[in-house]
């Protein structure tokens, strides 16, 4: 999964700094100063790869200890924590009627991916109390990584594409990190590619057939989909970012009704309104109240006289 995963958005990011510089030598130049020359933004980039690992990790342990459909509503509460961490961390300020459209799209996302639990033979014995503090570890750690990593794009002049390879690099880092921790006894005693046999790297490094060249296309995809999150955060707000994913599900769900014939249910039309209402709420323009208030102490002025 190593190999599988990241070098796609190690060679995406060069190429489109590259072509932003339109200088091969700048390029250069740049990485050497912002990546290889500063190890402290190395580290400042290291803190939300090491938060994301934990929210991963989190999510997946309160997955084995909750139902799914409990898991699918508390899991939702990451888009309320983002605007608060955005409140808290930013300095912002968010009007009565965006936190209603937050919670709306909470519940809009919830009902749009709802799916009815089915009865099942298989027992797995589960912890709800390890699994509520894993989601509410899960939330925080969303929200938090995602306002940082805004928080540091803004605050300087560094180039996005730049910022991107720092946090891949640094997610390489944790991720093994991660690895040795976790299995570090056996990866000195059998080597770290114990297990990787002829087969598991020609799959690894062979594209032969359509399936492999499909398989390919969608992670390079995948790929794109993560630079241009980075540019919402970087041009927007996490929170616009979290409307944009809604309404991206809403609309890979419409699509694979057109392609799949997908049957919508009452549950999806529901979140998919809700959704869109909540989008058009959050993007109304706010009352400027001044000069109201302005009017009303004029007003009354006029009274007292």
């Amino acid at each position: 999964m190593l190999f599988n995963f990241l070098p796609y958005p190690l060679l995406i990011f060069p190429f489109c700094f590259q072509r932003e510089t339109a200088s091969l030598g700048r390029f250069k130049a740049s990485l050497r100063e912002n990546v290889l020359g500063s190890p402290k933004e190395l580290m400042k980039l290291s803190v939300p790869s090491l938060v994301y690992a934990v929210q991963n990790n989190m999510a997946f342990l309160a997955l084995s200890n909750l139902d799914a459909a409990v898991y699918q509503v508390t899991y939702q509460l990451k888009i309320p924590c983002t605007a608060l961490c955005t409140v808290l961390m930013l300095n912002r300020t968010l009007s009565k009627l965006q936190w209603i459209s937050v919670f709306m799209l909470c519940g809009g996302v919830t009902l749009v991916q709802w799916k009815p639990a089915q009865a099942t033979k298989v027992m797995v014995e589960q912890n709800p109390l390890l699994g509520f503090g894993a989601i509410a570890i899960a939330v925080l750690c969303s929200g938090f990584a995602g306002v940082y990593f805004e928080k540091v794009l803004k605050s300087s002049d560094t180039s996005l594409w730049v910022r991107n390879i720092q946090m891949y690099l640094s997610g390489i880092v944790v991720t093994l990190v991660g690895v040795y921790l976790s299995d570090g006894a056996e990866i000195k005693e059998k080597g770290f590619f114990y297990g990787y046999t002829y087969y598991v790297w020609f799959v690894i490094c062979k594209y032969p057939g359509i399936k492999d060249f499909l398989s390919f296309c969608i992670q390079v995809l995948a790929s794109v989909g993560g630079l241009y999150t980075s540019v919402v955060v970087k041009y927007t707000d996490n929170i616009m970012k979290g409307f944009s994913a809604a309404a991206a599900i809403v609309l890979s769900t419409i699509a694979s009704v057109m392609l799949f014939g997908l049957q919508i249910t009452l549950t999806f039309a529901l979140g998919a309104l809700l959704v869109c209402v909540s989008i058009y709420l959050y993007g109304l323009p706010r009352q400027d109240t001044t000069s109201i208030q302005q009017g009303e102490t004029a007003s009354k002025e006029r009274v007292g006289v």
